[in-house]
């Protein structure tokens, strides 16, 4: 934790060269998928540490989806149909929904078809190892490192299963599956973020026709099977992503983080990323004032918004950070990030300009800066 600045990072996913994207959508990947994949992690941190981001990661570059690709590394999945819906403010407008995210309709995908284990440490350390060669390759220096990985229900939410009688069974055999996951990302000294669209965007997805009160029940649910993957992790090295879909929607169904945010609070971890910068979501510094960031934890509030190919002007960027900063009471507990990643899938829907990503960046940076010059010379 910097005591006289705010710090930077981001959310996870960053942009991939197109020639890797070609490959991860191919099944055979070989000794080429290997070096291509070993080239594009050395761009993003090179970019990375040109930008001037204190807080780096891989960008994902492996990865053609956030939630999915780690049921690679886990047995018990077979191939058959998952479910696919559209969230409930696209339903409102139909001709635009086909536009954002096309059909309405089930697809191919993970089915779990017996009990979840974990048998994919070999391929995790070689996924881990990737970062660290790229740092002493590029000559790049960060203060810290994350890594990223989804909560037991967002791999549910993308996921289905024909072996267990409940979506509760599913989840807790998915995070005692996923805690092995979690154990060789922290034995690195890397934070572990753990990427829970559940916990926010599920109430427009999964359980759309829940009421408030069942999806605080479902969250609950969540969070205890978050808390059993997590046992054997620190508090302090973890940092919990939560959000509301990274689509460029109209968001008008989004659940009020007001009305979870004490459920967060129960989470097993020592920080919260979270939405602040979109349109919908640019007020959610009064949260934070009304439910106070619990003892000893981070804030990396969202100061960037990535659904939008407008670049943040600095002083946007640190007006937004001294509003969180306020709010949190010590602006050495919030650091900057952004909304979500920005290259979340490999299918071409997301929204930034790959090149727009790094100067959103480099504005990222230089509105921390201003914050750190008006909080701290104070």
């Amino acid at each position: 934790m910097a005591e006289h600045r705010i710090q930077t990072t981001h959310t996870g996913s960053l942009p991939r060269p197109a020639q890797l994207e070609t490959l991860l959508s191919q099944s055979d990947r070989g000794e080429r998928f290997e070096r291509a994949v070993a080239e594009a992690v050395r761009g993003v941190v090179r970019k990375q540490a040109e930008v001037g981001l204190d807080i780096a990661n891989d960008g994902e570059q492996s990865r053609l989806s956030y939630a999915v690709d780690v049921t690679e590394r886990l047995d018990g999945f077979g191939q058959g149909t998952v479910e696919r819906e559209w969230p409930s403010d696209l339903e409102d407008y139909p001709e635009y929904g086909e536009r954002v995210v096309g059909e309405s309709e089930n697809i191919g995908g993970p089915v779990a078809v017996d009990d979840v284990a974990y048998v994919g440490a070999e391929a995790l350390r070689t996924e881990l190892d990737r970062f660290q060669t790229a740092v002493e390759q590029t000559d790049a220096r960060f203060d810290g490192r994350f890594h990223t990985v989804p909560s037991p229900g967002a791999v549910l939410r993308f996921t289905e299963t024909t072996h267990h009688d409940s979506r509760r069974e599913y989840v807790f055999d998915l995070a005692d599956a996923l805690a092995t996951e979690y154990e060789l990302v922290a034995e690195t000294g890397a934070t572990l973020q753990i990427d829970a669209p559940d916990l926010l965007a599920g109430f427009t997805l999964t359980y759309k026709n829940e009421s408030v009160g069942a999806f605080r029940e479902r969250v609950q649910t969540h969070i205890e099977a978050l808390n059993r993957a997590v046992a054997g992790v620190p508090d302090e090295q973890i940092r919990l992503h939560a959000c509301w879909g990274n689509y460029p929607g109209p968001h008008h169904h989004d659940i009020d983080l007001t009305e979870l945010v004490d459920l967060f609070y129960e989470a097993d971890v020592g920080g919260l990323l979270v939405e602040g910068a979109n349109p919908r979501h640019a007020h959610e510094h009064h949260t934070f004032e009304e439910h106070p960031l619990p003892e000893d934890w981070q804030l990396v509030p969202g100061v960037v918004d990535v659904k939008s190919n407008i670049v943040e002007h600095p002083e946007v960027v640190a007006d937004r950070l001294e509003r969180f900063a306020a709010a949190v009471g010590d602006p050495t507990r919030v650091v900057a990030g952004t909304d979500c990643g920005f290259a979340t899938v490999v299918d071409g829907a997301n929204v930034v300009y790959p090149d727009i990503v790094w100067r959103k960046l480099g504005a990222l940076v230089d509105g921390a800066e201003l914050a750190s010059e008006r909080l701290f010379d104070r």
